[in-house]
């Protein structure tokens, strides 16, 4: 499945190609499929280790960021997150850098695998602060570090409206599109963010957070980590159960501007999923509608 115009294919021959360049120990290993988001395609290797191939040339730059900051970060979180285990470079059957990371057993959080959806919540909460209390390093918010969602709401008023209007042409698109676009635009008239730039994990949706034993254990795919205001970090939020979001709300004493701010980033993140990947990308999606369809209904109650 191609989602991209500059995407670079890629299957599990090539993988097998690649470790036999640059880790032939490993290159006898079992190599499966481990599934695919929009910026990376995954390869199981063996039972212990992941190998994790970006799209394009573009994705590619965060395999380094990541490459460089997660053992910088995991000493400080109270939760399992990717360890690198090997800096793959371009070769002949992939062109773009790459990794190898520890495989990191869990399941996607969900109704079948979160036992306790407010403790899973208020845990969520716990790992975020952790992460936005972590020393920046000499790290600022600059170059991969400097993504949009770190920033403030009208900068992206331009393009999160075109993304508005291209929804607007899908035919049979059940959405309120009238509603989401008054969240979003109600938000522009609040203060922009201020105060202390942090550590941003980025894009903290369910298939990005691991469950053992009902519990809340990893998490994982820090392609989007940034340094900047923490508005847009709980934008993911209305991807959980009302539950677990009251729940991580009240554990992370957030205020209700801070929460129509992030509550716009959640608006602009999911129409912009939708409109760019209506035609290529069912699933992900269906990500982006339901999570849309939970911000309507929320802010029907509120």
């Amino acid at each position: 499945m191609t989602l991209h115009e500059n995407e670079i294919r890629v299957d599990e021959a090539a993988a097998r190609s690649l470790l036999r360049e640059q880790r032939p120990e490993w290159a006898a290993l079992p190599v499966s499929p481990a599934g695919a988001g929009t910026d990376n395609r995954m390869y199981r290797l063996g039972d212990r280790l992941l190998m994790r191939l970006p799209r394009t040339p573009d994705n590619a730059k965060a395999v380094r960021k990541e490459q460089t900051w997660l053992p910088r970060l995991a000493p400080h979180l109270p939760c399992r997150i990717p360890e690198p285990v090997h800096r793959g470079t371009p070769g002949a059957a992939f062109p773009l850098a790459w990794s190898v990371y520890r495989w990191i057993d869990g399941d996607e959080a969900g109704p079948g695998s979160v036992s306790d959806r407010p403790a899973f919540g208020a845990d969520l909460a716990v790992i975020v602060q952790s992460l936005h209390a972590v020393p920046l390093m000499g790290a600022a918010r600059q170059g991969e570090l400097s993504r949009y969602r770190g920033g403030g709401l009208r900068a992206c008023d331009q393009w999160v409206g075109e993304c508005f209007d291209d929804c607007g042409t899908i035919e049979g698109l059940d959405l309120d599109l009238e509603r989401l676009r008054h969240l979003w635009q109600s938000a522009l008239a609040l203060p922009e963010p201020s105060g202390r730039q942090v550590w941003l994990h980025g894009d903290l949706k369910p298939s990005n957070l691991l469950v053992r034993q009902g519990k809340l254990h990893a998490v994982i795919d820090f392609g989007c980590l940034s340094v900047g205001f923490p508005d847009a970090e709980h934008s993911p939020l209305w991807d959980l159960p009302p539950g677990a979001r009251q729940a991580y709300w009240e554990a992370m004493s957030l205020d209700e501007v801070t929460w129509s701010r992030a509550r716009a980033w959640a608006v602009a993140v999911a129409v912009s999923g939708v409109s760019y990947y209506w035609r290529t990308y069912p699933r992900f999606v269906g990500e982006c509608l339901s999570r849309l369809r939970a911000i309507l209904e929320a802010a029907g109650e509120r």
